[in-house]
Formats: C-alpha cells, sequence, structure tokens
C-alpha cells in the first residue's frame, strides 16, 4: 500500500512525465511514483517521492548513508557517486545493478533529501526523499527534467520550512 508524505507538498511535473499508482508499478514504498514513458527501453525511467517524519539528530547525509544501505541489501553491490550537501539539502548519485525483468540492468540514482522543521515543535522534521531512477543512458537525457521538477518542489498548506 503506498504511503503519504509527512508534509503536504505541491509540485508540477516536467512535459513528458506521467502520475502512476504507486502500488501499480510495484512502488509501495512511496508516496508518488512518475513514469517517463517515453524512455521505455527495457527499463522506465522514474520518480519517486517518499518521506518520514524524524525526531533523532541524523544529519542529512547519515539519511543518505541509511537509503544506501538498504539498496545495498536489496541489491548488494551499490557505488556512491558524487555527494553535495547544502543547508537543508543534501544529493547524492547511486550506481547499481538491478534485475529487471530477469536480466541485470545497470541504473543511476539521483537522490535527494529534503528537510522541513516541523514549525511547531523543533525536535521534529519531515525528510523527504525525491529519486530519479534510469539507466545510463537515460540519466544524460533525463537530469535536466529532474532538476526542474525539484524546483517545484514547495510545502502545502502553509507549511513553513
Amino acid at each position: 500500500m503506498a504511503t503519504t508524505l509527512p508534509v503536504p507538498i505541491e509540485f508540477s511535473l516536467p512535459d513528458g512525465w506521467l502520475s502512476a499508482p504507486p502500488d501499480e508499478v510495484g512502488a509501495p514504498q512511496a508516496a508518488f511514483v512518475a513514469l517517463h514513458p517515453g524512455s521505455s527501453a527495457g527499463f522506465t525511467a522514474n520518480v519517486t517521492i517518499s518521506g518520514e517524519v524524524r525526531t533523532d539528530d541524523a544529519t542529512l547525509a547519515q539519511v543518505a548513508e541509511e537509503a544506501a544501505a538498504r539498496l545495498q541489501r536489496g541489491l548488494g553491490t551499490v557505488e556512491i557517486g558524487r555527494r553535495n550537501e547544502l543547508e537543508s539539502a543534501y544529493t547524492q548519485v547511486v550506481r547499481m545493478t538491478a534485475p529487471i525483468n530477469g536480466r541485470p540492468v545497470e541504473l543511476v540514482q539521483l537522490q535527494v533529501f529534503l528537510a522541513m522543521p516541523d514549525v511547531r515543535d523543533e525536535r521534529r522534521r519531515a525528510v523527504l526523499e525525491i529519486v530519479l531512477s534510469a539507466t545510463p543512458e537515460q540519466f544524460e537525457n533525463l537530469v535536466g527534467d529532474f532538476q526542474a521538477f525539484l524546483k517545484t518542489i514547495r510545502p502545502d498548506g502553509g507549511v513553513a520550512r
């Protein structure tokens, strides 16, 4: 069953991307999934959004390490590439090989972690995980779309960052 986000957000999808029900596309851990049908050649590039409320003092870099460890437990070897830390965001590139329809497929993920503090309780914060998953060739063509998409994400309903 698809999850819900711990904080309401709004965003706009770039042209060529379509939202899909997370459960129907095999991503029950996600609250939102967008597919790029035009990229489908054995693998459909996708964007997922998930999130959780954190009450610990883990840095976004530590949250990103946790995400990489989950991938490693599920797939085996993952290679962490470029990382970048900003005040309320952290990004990392992850390369892996995943079994898709019974064959190994090389994938690249750009993982973005955004922190949104709870304005009513400073010990709590929502951490969103926004991920582009694509083959290396798709990644080169779609990373610009993903970056444009990220710029549209903002809190909804008066939630302050």
